[in-house]
């Protein structure tokens, strides 16, 4: 960025030098403009758009930003996912209870999830796509493909059919692909971009690094991530194209570079490109007193004897708070109420600061993509192995001793009721954490570590629960949109789409288009979406 400054600064000296001996040329130039050289250069005409991507895929802000990413990621993701994920509920209440918390949808809020996963990408990306076709910058566009498919997945997995193979051509109207065309599309584009950044990575080589706040432009850290969300994406598909999961699976895996194995190897913001980001659910948490930890949450780490309940989330001494194993009392919030702010400001907090990173992806949710892909396929190694390798990563991602691990293990602890303020939710499950039983056991045992360790990444979460069917989740309180046909028991199936998406006859058209390519052919919060067959 000061290069570019320095480059201005010259641009205007020599204007104001030399104005009288400037031909056409010089005189109809903006000496306050970055030209393309000068762009190239600095490296920004490709490092600017994959930073704006970067802050994007999850919204992260700075403290000079003021709440403004903060805002948006509340709207967009914290007040759906995170609460129907099981993670957080709420001190606080909207729009007397009919909003997302009580399963009632907001199309302001469904337009923000939609804007911030799919809209505000758009831009960058087509100005990076323009950028590598003006100057050759291949590794650079690889990047940007990484960061598009990292956010527009969300938006594919939240509404399902989305414009994709058509995006960044000159036309009023994109069409939109079905959910099984975009995620061959995707696939392809995450080969073709690993394919690319590939000799970069084996020799130790960097892409806009100057620009990278997530991996200081390590081109291998970049593959290991590429291959990690591929692996995700194919693990998706697995009940619905098994066959199609474990090819993309087995490609992911069996590349030279490899996925996440470590914990620094963790896709993340926190500290990057110059900026020190801000964690926006502490701040939810501190500054708006809303956040605040779910009888989900409580009622497995509690029930676990888990070490990471006091790592992630704080103690509360409120009256009728909850005696844990740890020795400390905690006080969760029932999903779905209709309180009004304050009644659970003195509840359970997430342990997060402002510094606090936020995590896109991380290896323990490797392992435990790993351990399911070798439950159902042997060839992909020992599914107990690497469950424990999971749950090893997750505590050492956490702080916490691996040493704990084989104890954790073997307690034969199970979940446990939760009863608070009126609210009462039975044991959720009889799952222990040791791996045994029949397969459709071992994969809820899979399924709840990971959902332990993926806290506090809630879209993730939400979507594997709606894919798998775990972990079991206390149920709403309130049931505000029983009138659209949603259940306690099942939850928001997916977000339906904008009003302002079949507003005009030519975007009506296709909106009817995209909601023909619905598996149910109807746009509502209990449409299945193509990969969601099982509970």
């Amino acid at each position: 960025m000061k290069k570019m400054n320095q480059y201005k600064l010259l641009a205007g000296i020599c204007a104001l030098s030399f104005l009288s001996s400037c031909d056409y040329e010089d005189i109809n130039t903006n000496p306050y403009e970055m030209t393309d050289e000068m762009g190239k250069m600095d490296g920004i005409s490709m490092g600017g758009p994959i930073l704006t991507m970067e802050r994007q895929v999850v919204p992260v802000g700075t403290q000079a930003d003021g709440t403004d990413a903060i805002n948006q990621y509340q709207i967009a993701y914290h007040l759906s996912a995170d609460l129907w994920s099981g993670y957080f509920s709420e001190n606080n209440n909207w729009y007397s209870g009919n909003n997302h918390m009580t399963y009632y949808l907001v199309d302001a809020w469904v337009s923000s999830t939609y804007s911030n996963s799919y809209t505000n990408l758009y831009s960058p990306w087509k100005n990076a796509k323009m950028e590598s076709e003006k100057s050759g910058d291949v590794d650079g566009f690889a990047l940007a493909q990484i960061l598009k498919i990292s956010a527009w997945v969300k938006t594919l997995e939240t509404f399902g059919p989305i414009p994709y193979t058509h995006a960044g051509e000159m036309a009023l109207v994109i069409p939109f692909d079905s959910e099984e065309e975009v995620y061959d599309a995707m696939f392809q584009d995450l080969q073709n971009a690993i394919t690319t950044l590939t000799p970069l990575a084996e020799q130790g080589g960097t892409v806009v690094a100057d620009f990278d706040a997530v991996y200081g432009g390590s081109a291998n850290k970049w593959v290991k991530y590429a291959n990690s969300l591929m692996l995700r994406m194919a693990m998706r598909l697995k009940f619905v194209a098994p066959a199609k999961a474990k090819q993309w699976a087995q490609t992911a895996l069996n590349h030279s570079v490899g996925v996440m194995t470590v914990k620094d190897d963790a896709a993340q913001m926190s500290t990057g490109a110059g900026y020190t980001f801000v964690n926006n659910i502490s701040y939810l948490a501190s500054n708006y007193n809303e956040a605040r930890m779910c009888t989900s949450m409580y009622a497995y780490l509690a029930g676990y004897e888990d070490p990471r309940l006091s790592v992630y989330f704080l103690p509360s001494e409120t009256k009728g708070a909850l005696s844990a194993f740890d020795g400390k009392t905690y006080a969760p919030v029932p999903p779905g109420h209709v309180q009004g702010n304050n009644t659970y400001k003195e509840y359970s907090q997430p342990n997060m600061t402002s510094a606090t990173p936020t995590y896109w992806m991380r290896a323990s949710e490797v392992y435990f993509l790993r351990a399911e892909a070798a439950l159902e396929w042997s060839e992909f190694g020992d599914a107990e192995s690497l469950y424990k390798q999971g749950v090893q990563m997750s505590f050492e991602e956490n702080g916490l001793s691996a040493s704990e691990v084989d104890t954790y293990l073997a307690n034969g602890k199970k979940p446990v009721a939760v009863t608070i303020n009126g609210y009462s939710a039975p044991v959720p499950t009889q799952a222990t954490t040791e791996f045994s039983g029949s397969n459709e056991e071992k994969l809820e045992k899979i399924m709840i570590q990971k959902w332990i360790a993926l806290y506090p990444n809630g879209q993730e979460a939400w979507t594997e629960w709606r894919r798998t069917g775990y972990p079991k989740l206390n149920e709403v309180q309130n049931n505000r949109g029983a009138g659209q046909g949603i259940t306690k028991e099942k939850g928001i199936r997916r977000m339906v789409y904008p009003i302002s998406f079949s507003q005009s006859a030519e975007d009506k058209a296709n909106y009817d288009d995209a909601v023909s390519k619905l598996k149910d052919k109807v746009d509502k919060a209990t449409s299945r979406l193509w990969w969601d067959t099982r509970n």
